[in-house]
C-alpha cells in the first residue's frame, strides 16, 4: 500500500540524503553529531537509513542505462569549500543520487520497496507462481522458487551468489580454483560438494539444506561444517540447528506442497507464496489446527477449497481477499 502520512516521506527522504553523504566518506564532525542526533531521535531513523544505504548501493551497481532518472532535488546540506564548477557539479549529482532514492523511498513502505528495487538487483528472479531452472556461465544450475531472486558476483577468484529473496536450490559445478559461495541475510554458504537448498527470511536470517556432500556455514564469526542431511538457521545471530524433513523442504521442486502435521498458519502461508490473491486466517486458534495433505502448485485454488471442505471451514472472498473461518 502507497504511504502518504508526511512524516514517514519526510525520514525516508532525510534517510535517502544521508545515506548518498555517507557514501561519498567520512562525516565532519559537525554532521556526524548532527547525524548521531537524528539516529537517536526515533527507532525508525536507523531502519529508513539502512535501507536507504543499501538501496543506495545496489543503485550504484547498476549500468547507467538501468538508472532512474531523478525528477525531483531535494535540499541537501551544504557543499565544502571547492572551486565553483566542481562544487556545482558534485551538488547536483548527490540531489540527482537523493532524488532518485527519494522516488525509490519516499511513496512506499520498507518492504514494498525491497520488492520493487529486486528488478533492478536480480540477474535471476521469478514472479508469484513461478519456479525456474537457470544454467549459470560455469555450468552450475540453480532452482529458483516462486518471488525468488538471485545477483551474480563471478570473478576469476570466487563465484558469488547472491540470494537476494525467497529460496534456491544450487547444483554446483566443481571447480576447486574458483569456490562456489552464497551470500544471504548478512552471512555465507561455501559449496564443499554439489547440491544443497537456501532460503533468504528476511536481511538477518537464513535457513540451509544440504542434499548432498557438505556445505561450509559462516555467520557472526562462527563457521560450521555441513554434512548431507543437516540442515540450520543462521545469520546476524550466529548459527543455530535445525532439523528440517529435506524432502519436503523441496517438494516445490516437484511441482508439490507436501505437509505433515503442520499448523494452518504455515500452509496458508506457503500458499500465499504462490498464488495470486492473499487468504487470512480469522483467529489464532483456527491458525494452529494441524493439517496434512500434499497440493499441486498448478491447481491451488483447488487446493484451497478442498482444505476449506475438510476442515469444515468457512470462505469469505472480497476482490483478492480470502478470509477462512
Amino acid at each position: 500500500m502507497i504511504s502518504q502520512d508526511p512524516h514517514e516521506r519526510r525520514v525516508r527522504e532525510a534517510a535517502a540524503e544521508w545515506a548518498i553523504l555517507l557514501s561519498e566518506g567520512e562525516l565532519d564532525t559537525g554532521r556526524d553529531e548532527a547525524l548521531q542526533q537524528w539516529l537517536r531521535a526515533d527507532p525508525r531513523h536507523a531502519e529508513a537509513l539502512s535501507f536507504a544505504q543499501r538501496t543506495w548501493a545496489a543503485l550504484g551497481a547498476l549500468p547507467a542505462e538501468r538508472k532512474p532518472s531523478a525528477r525531483r532535488a531535494p535540499p541537501a546540506p551544504g557543499a565544502q569549500s571547492v572551486p565553483l564548477a566542481a562544487r556545482h557539479k558534485a551538488r547536483l549529482r548527490r540531489w540527482g543520487a537523493a532524488a532518485c532514492l527519494a522516488l525509490l523511498l519516499g511513496g512506499f513502505g520498507l518492504s514494498q520497496s525491497e520488492q520493487l528495487l529486486l528488478p533492478l538487483q536480480a540477474d535471476y528472479r521469478t514472479s508469484l507462481g513461478e519456479v525456474r531452472n537457470v544454467t549459470l556461465a560455469d555450468g552450475s544450475e540453480v532452482t529458483l522458487d516462486s518471488a525468488s531472486a538471485i545477483r551474480l558476483d563471478y570473478s576469476p577468484e570466487q563465484r558469488r551468489v547472491e540470494l537476494l529473496a525467497g529460496r534456491a536450490i544450487f547444483q554446483v559445478a566443481p571447480q576447486a580454483e574458483r569456490p562456489f559461495v552464497v551470500a544471504t541475510s548478512g552471512a555465507t554458504a561455501q559449496a564443499l560438494g554439489t547440491r544443497f537448498i537456501v532460503r533468504r527470511e528476511d536481511d538477518r536470517q537464513a535457513w540451509i539444506g544440504v542434499l548432498e556432500h557438505a556445505v561450509q556455514v559462516n555467520a557472526a564469526g562462527q563457521e560450521r561444517r555441513l554434512e548431507e542431511g543437516d540442515s540450520v538457521r543462521y545469520g546476524a545471530a550466529g548459527i543455530t540447528p535445525q532439523q528440517v524433513d529435506l524432502q519436503r523442504a523441496t517438494s516445490w521442486q516437484r511441482g508439490l506442497l507436501v505437509f505433515d502435521r503442520v499448523p494452518l498458519a504455515q500452509v496458508v502461508e506457503q500458499l500465499n507464496r504462490y498464488r495470486s490473491g492473499h487468504i487470512l486466517i480469522a483467529n489464532d486458534e483456527l491458525a494452529r489446527r494441524e493439517v496434512s495433505g500434499v497440493f499441486r502448485l498448478n491447481d491451488l485454488d483447488n487446493a484451497l477449497s478442498t482444505l476449506i471442505r475438510e476442515m469444515q471451514l468457512q470462505h469469505t472472498q472480497w476482490l483478492s481477499l480470502s478470509l477462512i473461518y
